[in-house]
């Protein structure tokens, strides 16, 4: 028997305490020499097989960067930058570092390197986003420039009174000649040639006389000067009523959509707040995880040098170990992000990193049922709102739109006064001379007016452009109908999905816990057994794996708890429609809002 054992080869002896020599190989090659010689030869051409096959999975590996790991319990130096972004809160956030910076500025490099990082409660969070938020701010805007169009048409029930003046120099050179003498008009011996007599008794020509081919020529210059007032107003106009109502519709469209927009922002912001809780508790789990690790190791160490345990259990750990590393690294990774995307929501300065202070608490049971809920959902709802404000809006348009076919009728008046001075001067006489009397060297005018009627306007034809251009309001208006029947399908539906996945987390959050006490139990257990020989490795790793994942379960269950409750909130949290009002954060449903929320109330 000792000539049979020691004919196997050291790689069939590898091989059958690796277990990949059947059990029942070793009675037959012990039974006889030629069938163990055989076997020898099988499990040499197995070996090399699996030799080369292991060799060629080798090659398939990228080199290691780094040289081996020499201690097996020490754990790998983490990213600096990772460790930067994960850094424990230094104190509650201050007033100072949650003002948003200027909306067109750019982060300089020092503002981009993190001051520290900041812990803030629920509520601080939502009140901070709501002060923020660049689109709610944004929104904000649209609801006073929405104001400011209603406003602008309440303004066509009034008459416009403009002002108007305009003033100017004028200048010119003009010369008059006369074509005719002129007396042959029977005006008398003063435009006669020879009318009047001289010093000498010699006959003269009167002084108004002008011959024929007379000329005189000047430079003119004018001042001028003409102001008044203008007055019209539309006595009947058809577009102007619906035009009016068409803003107003348009200023509710824009006060619900802010409305809505505040639900949004809080659940973005609660479901952020909830996600950065989840991934801080997920580091704190796989840290214990790990230290878990480095223990069971030590201990797989302490047995293998005793001679307890194969050396496949230490490699197994190792193995363990390195994944659970990598579990951990990632997960601080995830907590980062999940920093950064609350200060995304938050619009903190660069500087500032979030932290949760809240500590995981479970949202109580949804106070209503689910048809109470959806009717609540239904009453009042900002969204659904919005779009009957929009529909309201469009048909208000079209019919402004085909009131320009109508006739128009307006009442105009205006008054004013002008004022001009005119100077002449550099006269040229020729030809005799002429127009001695109206050759003024400076003269004023003055005067004023005033006119009053009114203006009749009726468009006959247009081609159908003011037709076809009320068909395509009342097409878009048609559509916000069908747009309101997809909105309303759509509450529904999202209010259904957080209802039931509100009491599946409920529910599983039980099982949860149950199992997370039976796990625990049960890797204490599994680990006294391991330590006192009466287990396996391998059932001490699976029970701690279904330890983890307990634990996992427990924490997805509460923040989903936590998470379908901020949903079905959203539907039903009331918000103020007045861009200027206070918003006082709510976390939860109020006994006034479940009263007013009741089926059957108006």
């Amino acid at each position: 028997m000792i000539n049979i054992t020691v004919a196997l080869s050291n790689r069939a002896l590898a091989l059958l305490w690796a277990g990949l020599l059947p059990v029942h190989v070793l009675p037959a090659a012990l039974s006889a020499q030629p069938l163990q010689a055989q076997t020898t030869q099988l499990l040499e051409r197995s070996w090399q097989k699996l030799d080369a096959q292991l060799r060629a999975l080798d090659q398939l590996l990228p080199t290691e960067p780094e040289p081996p790991v020499g201690n097996v319990l020490a754990t790998p130096q983490l990213p600096a930058n990772l460790i930067k972004a994960n850094q424990a809160a230094n104190g509650p956030i201050q007033p100072a570092n949650a003002v948003a910076a200027p909306p067109l500025d750019l982060p300089t490099a020092q503002q981009l390197q993190a001051e520290g990082v900041a812990s803030l409660s629920l509520e601080q969070a939502l009140a901070i986003a709501f002060a923020n938020s660049p689109s709610l701010q944004a929104q904000r805007e649209q609801v006073a420039a929405a104001l400011a169009s209603l406003q602008a048409a309440m303004g066509s029930y009034w008459p416009t009174i403009s002002a108007f003046a305009n003033g100017g120099y004028e200048g010119s050179r003009s010369s008059t000649t006369s074509n005719k003498p002129n007396n042959n008009l029977g005006f008398g011996p003063l435009f006669d040639s020879n009318g009047l007599l001289n010093s000498a008794g010699n006959p003269t020509a009167g002084p108004f006389y002008v011959p024929n081919g007379g000329s005189v020529a000047a430079n003119s210059g004018e001042w001028g000067l003409e102001g008044g007032l203008q007055l019209n107003y539309a006595l009947l106009n058809f577009a102007r009523t619906p035009t009016v109502r068409a803003a107003r519709a348009s200023l509710e469209q824009q006060r619900n959509t802010y409305a809505n927009q505040l639900r949004s922002l809080q659940l973005q912001v609660s479901e952020a707040y909830y996600q950065l809780q989840q991934n801080d508790q997920l580091v704190r789990v796989y840290d214990a995880n790990l230290r878990n690790d480095l223990l069971i190791l030590q201990d797989t160490l302490d047995l293998k040098q005793a001679g307890l345990v194969p050396r496949l259990n230490v490699l197994r750990r190792r193995a363990i170990l390195a994944s659970d590393e990598e579990t951990l690294i990632q997960s601080l990774a995830d907590r980062a992000v999940a920093r950064r995307q609350l200060a995304v929501l938050l619009n903190l300065p660069a500087s500032v990193i979030p932290s949760p202070s809240d500590p995981i608490v479970v949202q109580p049971r949804w106070p209503l049922d689910l048809e109470a809920s959806l009717l609540a959902a239904y009453r009042g709802n900002p969204e659904l709102e919005a779009i009957l404000a929009t529909r309201t809006a469009l048909s208000q348009q079209s019919q402004a739109t085909a009131a320009g076919l109508l006739p128009k009728l307006s009442l105009f008046a205006s008054a004013g006064g002008n004022s001009s001075q005119t100077s002449l001067g550099n006269f040229a006489l020729a030809g005799g001379g002429c127009c001695g009397s109206t050759a003024l060297p400076l003269s004023s005018t003055s005067g004023g007016d005033w006119s009053a009627g009114l203006t009749f306007t009726w468009l006959l034809f247009d081609a159908g452009n003011t037709a076809g251009q009320a068909r395509a309001l009342a097409k878009r208006e048609a559509a916000a109908a069908q747009q309101y029947a997809a909105t309303r399908n759509d509450i529904r539906l999202r209010i259904e999905q957080a209802f039931f996945n509100h009491e599946a987390s409920l529910a599983k959050l039980s099982s949860a816990r149950r199992g997370v006490a039976a796990a625990l139990e049960a890797f204490r257990d599994a680990r006294l057994r391991y330590l006192t020989g009466l287990d396996s490795e391998l059932n001490l790793s699976n029970t701690q794996e279904r330890l983890i994942n307990s634990l996992v379960q427990r924490l997805n269950a509460t923040v989903n708890v936590n998470i379908t409750y901020a949903k079905l909130l959203k539907e039903l949290l009331p918000m103020p429609r007045d861009s200027n009002a206070p918003i006082q954060p709510q976390l939860q449903l109020t006994q006034p809002q479940l009263s007013s929320s009741a089926p059957g109330q108006p």
